[in-house]
């Protein structure tokens, strides 16, 4: 087996060890969920406050009522959290928790470490 398949083999593998626990098993359950985290993590990154309303619009192909159930379990679970605007008490920021940007930047960190 080349030496780069065993490596994305073996990241696959590791990750699936994981699945039961954290994140990993979350973002994963559908294109729906990896979309969101990703949504998510680029507003973080790039410094943008990112309303529920918008993070439910930018969803493709996944339905409002979806996109709210997914946002609560995400935030239920600890990987999210809401933050009310100061201006206008109905709109509510989606923010990763601080252990959820751990997580990413190591598996970030992992992805990185794969060659091909």
């Amino acid at each position: 087996m080349a030496k780069t398949t065993k490596d994305l083999l073996e990241f696959w593998e590791d990750q699936m060890k994981l699945s039961h626990m954290s994140s990993n098993y979350f973002f994963r359950k559908s294109p729906s969920h990896y979309h969101m985290m990703l949504l998510v993590m680029h507003a973080f990154k790039y410094k943008e406050n990112l309303t529920v309303e918008e993070l439910k619009t930018k969803l493709f192909k996944t339905s409002r009522p979806k996109s709210a159930l997914m946002i609560n379990e995400a935030c239920e679970k600890g990987f999210f959290f809401l933050e009310k605007t100061s201006g206008d008490q109905r709109k509510k920021h989606i923010k990763p928790s601080e252990a959820f940007i751990e997580e990413f930047n190591q598996y970030l960190a992992t992805l990185k470490n794969l060659s091909f």
